[in-house]
């Protein structure tokens, strides 16, 4: 790992970085005592790389325009759609749902929470978990390094 130039983030497979390294986690270092890594990070600052991806930058090739070195993205999701379709024809209601959306008839003659009676009525569901892989954060699949720059 001599040959790495300082200030390029490196993954570690280990939980302390090595001797002459410093872990990628937003810290401020002295830039007079490493002139060398503030070259790449004049600031003084580390980049956080904790729980973050590295994403290349556009540099004009239109994926990802206006974009700098070292900015900051947040999160985003591709669009989730869907249709629905609803027919009432006298007393019968249906629908057809595409996508994120589905239907439920209940024909039980009485609309439970409502304050009419008879007939049936239709429940509209929104459940992205039928078009895309859901969690509680939107992720691609992935192993977990520590980044890690060289000091000097």
């Amino acid at each position: 790992m001599n040959s790495v130039p300082v200030g390029i983030p490196q993954p570690w497979p280990q939980d302390r970085p090595p001797v002459g390294w410093f872990e990628c986690n937003g810290a401020q270092f002295n830039v007079n005592q490493f002139p060398r890594l503030a070259a790449a990070y004049p600031d003084g600052r580390l980049p956080d790389l904790r729980g973050e991806f590295i994403r290349g930058w556009d540099n004009g090739h239109g994926v990802d325009p206006g974009r700098g070195i070292l900015s900051w993205q947040n999160d985003a999701i591709r669009n989730i759609w869907g249709q629905l379709e609803t027919f009432i024809t006298g007393a019968q209601h249906d629908g057809i749902g595409t996508g994120a959306f589905s239907t439920s008839m209940n024909s039980s003659g009485a609309y439970q929470t409502g304050s009419w009676s008879g007939g049936s009525h239709q429940k509209i569901i929104f459940d992205a978990s039928r078009y895309v892989p859901v969690a509680n954060e939107n992720r691609p699949r992935n192993i977990a390094f520590m980044y890690i720059v060289k000091a000097e």
